[in-house]
């Protein structure tokens, strides 16, 4: 007699740790569904010291929670330069298809443009795994949009976070019925895990800060696309950041190349510049997070927090430089060069106007629900065929479906 499987195998991909608190509550939803069987395999900076202000780590807190097949992955080469990311990148695709043939899934998800994604995206492609893509069709320059595209074109079902996303994936040629939006999980997470202010007493290095009163955060990474600038890049940030004698709560950044080079120049400032106001942090747990960021009063830098979080909560946000072009964004976003003077220009500017209307372009119901639900039961299938989607755009285009300018009163 045939044993009839009545559970579908997850493996869910986590390679940092913002991907992991963007992730959680989809994590959560699937660990309760009676038909999966999840396995979440925690890879490249999710598993570094050297990018987290935790004591404890993303393993260790999903183990807590009851999530029992957790697995380790450790491919990252040391080296801030393309060489080394390419290099990682193929090693990724080595040790992804080794997992994969030990785990067998049903089914991998990924989410977003990280190169470590792409090397999951190719090796379950190459697997005739099924792959999930949440965060597909989002413009943001760089290479980051290429990654973006190319993980795309080898997912099989897509979980845009916007309605432009959306019909930008259906003129890419996917099937419009493994199409979804049911809006950026991320933005649900404050409200399902609740927020606690962070102790920076405990953790960070550089200026003591009162968090009872003003500050601002930054947020600011690399783009490799124009790494012959990023010094110069960095001290027009730091020095207008710096200029404005405000509290500031500064993110090192990520892992991309150039980020040692930005780092250099933070631990620089640190060093020489005396009675400063900013403290220089890593990674927080989203609840910790979300509590900061809500009481800020402006972020700066060039992450797709300012673009997607802040407009949830009305933050205002000053994006710099081109990181984030082309990224749908909402009323409370200013967009600057890197000259100093526009930075600080911009950044008086936000704190003048204070908080806005939050927005509704990234946000939905019960995402991550929705989306383990997809998951979960979706019909899976192998073969990829090219759909044209123009009638499909049409279609929606005539049913007003696109709200890029709906906002919600606070």
């Amino acid at each position: 007699m045939l044993k009839v499987k009545t559970k579908r195998k997850v493996c869910f991909i986590i390679t940092s740790f913002i991907h992991y608190s963007r992730n959680i509550l989809i994590l959560r939803e699937l660990q309760k569904r009676s038909d999966v069987e999840l396995h979440v395999v925690l890879a490249g900076t999710a598993l570094s010291s050297k990018y987290v202000s935790v004591a404890i780590g993303i393993k260790d807190r999903l183990a807590q929670e009851g999530f029992s097949h957790l697995h380790e992955m450790h491919f990252n080469l040391e080296g801030d330069n393309v060489v080394t990311k390419t290099k990682t990148t193929g090693l990724g695709i080595i040790e992804f298809s080794s997992i994969f043939e030990r785990l067998a899934p049903d089914v991998v998800v990924v989410r977003g443009d990280r190169f470590e994604v792409l090397a999951a995206a190719t090796a379950a492609a190459f697997m005739n795994i099924p792959l999930a893509h949440i965060e597909g069709g989002d413009l943001s320059g760089t290479i980051d949009e290429s990654v973006r595209h190319a993980i795309t074109k080898l997912a099989h079902i897509h979980f845009a976070t916007n309605n432009e996303a959306l019909l930008r994936l259906y003129r890419m040629g996917e099937n419009p019925k493994y199409v979804f939006n049911f809006g950026s999980p991320d933005l649900e997470v404050p409200h399902a895990l609740g927020i606690s202010p962070p102790d920076l007493s405990v953790t960070g290095s550089g200026a003591v800060l009162d968090l009872s009163k003003e500050y601002i955060i930054v947020l600011y990474h690399s783009v490799v696309s124009e790494l012959d600038s990023i010094v110069p890049d960095t001290q027009h940030v730091l020095q207008a950041v710096h200029g404005l004698g405000m509290q500031t709560v500064w993110f090192w950044p990520n892992f991309d190349v150039g980020s040692e080079q930005i780092s250099r120049q933070l631990r620089i400032f640190n060093d020489q510049i005396h009675n400063h106001k900013i403290r220089f942090m890593r990674y927080l747990h989203p609840e910790e997070w979300f509590g900061l960021l809500r009481s800020a009063k402006v972020l700066v830098g060039n992450s797709s927090a300012g673009i997607k979080e802040c407009s949830s909560l009305g933050i205002p946000s000053v994006n710099v430089g081109s990181r984030q072009r082309g990224r749908l964004r909402a009323e409370n976003v200013l967009d600057v060069p890197h000259e100093r003077s526009a930075i600080a220009r911009a950044i008086r500017k936000q704190l003048a106007h204070g908080h806005y209307r939050a927005s509704t372009l990234y946000q939905g119901t019960e995402t991550g629900k929705k989306i383990a639900e997809c998951i979960a039961t979706v019909p899976l299938y192998i073969q990829k065929v090219f759909h044209d989607g123009e009638k499909q755009v049409s279609r929606i285009a005539s049913k007003k479906l696109i709200l890029s300018s709906r906002v919600v009163k606070r």
